[in-house]
């Protein structure tokens, strides 16, 4: 019997040495495929902070069974059906889209805005502002929104807008004239609307 059991135990020995092998080439295979279908950089979370407190507020208005933290929202998608549909760490939650979107602006209108919205709004109202007194500027200063104005080729001046608002000065260390627009902090330089004559 001892001669059965040694052989048994070879065979048995045999299987475990070959299933090792296999998973370790299945392991390797598994891996490799992996490294070729991985990103080569870690991919940018398309959802911001502001986004997922928006979403989570949204569904914490809604039916969902669970209160939802900001943190809690793991990604959101639209469906061909127009449903909006919202993963989460303990499940989901849809929507229609129309009556989501409206949510979304009315949640948004209650929110501070961000830095960049604020400097795209001001943006917007300076470059409005160049335009009707046929200037142009220079590049601006996004941390503190200044920059350089010119006519032609000619400074006129700075015109920047900081926590008290707009302002304006014709020389880089002269003081500000505080302004309630950009087309006001224009005019503190001096510059008047060319009339067509």
């Amino acid at each position: 019997m001892t001669y059965v059991t040694d052989t048994q135990q070879a065979l048995f020995g045999s299987f475990v040495d070959e299933q090792t092998v296999a998973q370790a080439e299945l392991d390797t295979h598994i891996e490799a495929q992996a490294q070729t279908i991985a990103p080569i950089a870690p991919v940018k979370d398309p959802l911001t902070d502001r986004d997922r407190t928006i979403i989570a507020t949204i569904v914490n208005q809604s039916d969902y069974p669970h209160d939802c933290q900001p943190q809690d929202v793991v990604t959101i998608w639209i469906n061909p059906d127009n449903i909006v549909w919202v993963k989460m760490t303990h499940g989901f939650a849809r929507f229609n889209k129309e009556p989501f979107k409206a949510a979304v602006a009315e949640i948004k209108a209650t929110l501070p805005e961000t830095p960049r919205e604020r400097n795209e709004r001001l943006s917007a109202e300076l470059e409005e502002a160049c335009t009707k007194f046929g200037l142009w500027h220079g590049q601006v200063d996004w941390l503190s929104f200044s920059t350089k104005v010119f006519r032609g080729n000619h400074l006129v001046g700075f015109v920047g807008c900081n926590d008290e608002g707009w302002y304006g000065r014709r020389y880089q260390y002269s003081p500000n004239q505080k302004a309630d627009s950009a087309e006001t902090a224009i005019t503190s330089l001096g510059v008047r609307v060319a009339v067509a004559a």
